[in-house]
């Protein structure tokens, strides 16, 4: 992962991202599908571009910014900048 500070580590059978030992995104490799923890505008802004693509974890965790990438269906750039925004999100809250 290109992102400053981010290590790779397993999270039951999937593998999750993290930074400073918090969580912000993981992969399911098996089922092509992301999650990123973004902010609660971020999660409705880049919902309203394809609401297959991306879209609330459809769960309590969801109303508190969880959000699917259906990696088959999402952009890549999308995608990307979803992660991004996730990590600055985290990374940020962790500097103060």
């Amino acid at each position: 992962m290109e992102l400053e500070g981010v290590e790779a580590l397993p999270h039951f059978e999937i593998e999750s991202f993290r930074f400073k030992n918090k969580i912000f995104s993981s992969l399911d490799e098996k089922k092509s599908r992301a999650m990123v923890k973004l902010s609660i505008e971020d999660q409705s802004l880049f919902s309203l571009h394809d609401k297959n693509a991306i879209y609330p974890v459809p769960n309590k965790w969801g109303l508190q910014g969880a959000t699917h990438i259906e990696l088959s269906v999402a952009k890549p750039e999308m995608a990307k900048d979803a992660l991004h925004a996730a990590y600055n999100l985290l990374s940020k809250s962790k500097k103060k």
